[in-house]
This record gives C-alpha cells, structure tokens and sequence, in this order.
C-alpha cells in the first residue's frame, strides 16, 4: 500500500520572512536563524546567524527536535536536514519544515524516506518544469507517495540507518576537532610577536601556491544527472554528484568564492580534495609550490578575508585580490617541522574521510533495499 507525504504530518509550513521577520544580524541576539545554505554547507549550529525575531515569530517558526526541514527554492532544491534537539532557533522562508504525526511514523523514517532517488526524481520532477527559478510549492511536496511500512518495523529501518549516520558524524566530528588542533599547531609555530625571525619573509599568495581557475567548469543538476560516474563533482565546500569525467587529479584546496565565502569568524570557506574530481564554477582551486597545499590550508584557515570581499549584496572573492592575500614563509627548517606534524593530522583525517565514504555507500545501499522490503526485518532483532 502507498501513502502520500501528506498522511505522515500534523503540520507543513515555510519559514519567516529573511527581511521582515526573520533578518541576519552581526550581533548576538541569542537566537539563530537556519538558511538554506547553512543545510548545503554543512554547517553546525554555532556557524548559523544571529537574527532578530518577535516573540510571536519565534514561538512560530522555531525548531524543535525531529523537525525535517527541506529546501524549496534554487538551485539546492530538495536538500534536507534533521533536527536532533531543540535549538534556539528559527527557519526562514527558503525552507519548508514537516512535523510528523509520531502516533503512526518514526520521524527519522520519514527523513530516511526522503533520501531516497525516488524523492529525488520527483522533486526534479515537480521542481525544474518552468525556465524560471526551481521552485517547489508545498501542496506538490505532499503529494510524493512511497510505501507503507508498519510503525515496528520503521523502528528498525531507523536503529540500522541511524548507526552508520552516528559513526559518519562521528568521524565528521573527530575530523573539524582534527583541524582545530592543526589550527593551534599553526598559531604556535607562525603567530608572530614582534618582528620576523631571519629568514622568514612575508609573501603573497601567487607566490607560493598556483591558481588553477581557469579550469574550474559550472554543470547544471540536469547535466550531471545526464553524466553520472565515479568521480566525485565539488562546489566550494563538498561534493554536489558524481560524474564520468574528471579534470583534476591530485591534491589541492578549494576556496569559495562567492555568496557563502566567509564563515562567521570571516575566514574562507575551504576543502581539502584528493584524487580525480571535477569542479565547478563557485570555488577556486589552488595547489603549494612552496609550501605543501596542507600547510596553505593552514595559512588560509587562519587568515580573515574581509578585507579582500568585494560586491555589496552577492560577496565575492575574485582571484586578483585571493592572489595578493599575505603569506607568512618561515625559513626552511620550521616549514619542514610543521609540516612533518600536520602530516599526521591529514593522514588521519583522510583515514575518517575514507571510511566515511564506505559507510555512506553501505547506508545507500541498504536504503532503498529497506525501503522496498526486500530485506526481511519482520523476525530480525536489532
């Protein structure tokens, strides 16, 4: 039997308005507002924005555990996340939020449900039949359809899916506590004092690190759909697909370059990438010469950027102005040293991020098998 989305919730609606009622600020108001691109970026609840809201609004749109919030407009359209835990915060209106009956479903069920490829062709479906903005309106939404699986037997779907979830987050989490400790390395061996020590020197970007940007190719979710593959396709932050194609081969860091390039702390937006991969049009992509490209990404995460930000309402980092960003070159002896040790960080953060890969491919795997029944859970105890 199939039921259809709108069967599954008490309550369906977008979010505030992101000027009216639900505006960004740069000051800490004490409550958060979720954007669209705080989903595709991955980004935690400390790396959401401040924002001003009424009491009314807030008690309106505010998030609450198991809340599934999706995507409903751009080029991000479809994407979703799940709230874990009440959250001092509101959505705003790029976002619809679903709040399930839980007397007849599992809440993760459902956001399980949604990760599927048969919701995923039918928001393209629903989504991309105007020239226009992809938009989705709710009521299109409701009406996707899957099949009926008995609350027992959801609950099991969840504790199975919900396991590897937990691991990937778990090494996710290991890996940015990774980062801050390489951080640390970096302010200990480079944050200069006074004056700099003989043999060390300051340069610009250009100078140490090559600029590939005139390889970086844009790709539309209808092209990538037409040309899947192996090699995975990144935007500036993570992967967007997989395609059959590849440009890049090696190890090199993205850095955003517009609309998300900063985080709330005003650094770049970065990603580490090795291997074969194709990117697009919204990172540029840049490889150490003199220093190796872990050590620039170090250079970079600890760098603010503000000042090199150009465009008054899309922010943008062109690549004249990257190029010119200034780069501390110690001599040769402590840039070996530091080296030697973030080797070890990376080395283990590509461990986490490999395995991570494995158990992504495993919970895509059982997923839609799952989902369709083709695995027994009836007798299975979990």
């Amino acid at each position: 039997m199939d039921v259809e989305l709108k069967d599954t919730i008490i309550d369906a609606n977008t979010g505030a308005d992101a000027i009216q009622r639900a505006p960004i600020v740069d000051y800490n108001t004490g409550k958060k507002c979720l954007r669209i691109g705080d989903i595709s970026n991955q980004r935690s609840y400390n790396e959401w924005g401040y924002t001003e809201v009424n009491e009314e609004n807030y008690k309106k749109y505010r998030l609450e555990k198991e809340d599934i919030l999706i995507a409903r407009t751009g080029s991000t359209i479809g994407i979703n996340t799940f709230i874990e835990k009440d959250y001092k915060s509101v959505y705003n209106n790029g976002l619809i939020r679903l709040r399930i009956d839980k007397s007849k479903y599992n809440s993760k069920f459902i956001y399980y449900v949604i990760q599927t490829n048969k919701f995923k062709n039918y928001i393209n479906g629903i989504a991309f039949g105007t020239t226009g903005q992809p938009n989705m309106k709710i009521n299109d939404l409701l009406k996707f359809k899957f099949h009926y699986i008995p609350l027992y037997i959801q609950n099991k779907i969840v504790k199975i899916l919900d396991n590897l979830d937990k691991k990937i987050e778990l090494n996710n989490q290991i890996n940015e506590n990774l980062f801050r400790l390489g951080d640390s390395l970096y302010k200990e061996y480079f944050e200069l004092k006074y004056e700099l020590p003989k043999g060390w020197k300051v340069c610009k970007l250009k100078d140490v690190a090559n600029n590939y940007d005139y390889k970086r190719k844009p790709m539309s979710s209808r092209e990538r759909e037409k040309h899947k593959g192996k090699y995975p396709y990144y935007g500036a932050t993570s992967i967007i697909d997989y395609v059959e194609d590849y440009i890049f081969d090696g190890i090199y860091l993205l850095m955003g370059e517009d609309g998300t390039v900063i985080t709330n702390e005003e650094k770049p937006v970065l990603q580490y990438i090795w291997g074969k991969n194709w990117v697009n049009n919204h990172a540029h992509v840049l490889k150490g010469n003199l220093i190796s490209t872990e050590h620039l990404m170090f250079c970079l995460r600890n760098t603010n950027v503000r000042d090199i930000i150009t465009g008054a309402v899309q922010p943008k980092i062109n690549q004249e102005n990257m190029n010119n960003i200034k780069i501390i070159l110690a001599d040769e002896e402590t840039n070996k040293k530091f080296e030697s040790i973030i080797s070890v960080i990376i080395k283990q953060y590509k461990n986490n991020v490999e395995e991570n890969k494995r158990l992504e491919k495993l919970r895509n795997t059982l997923l839609p098998k799952l989902m369709n029944g083709k695995i027994d859970l009836e007798k299975i105890k979990i």
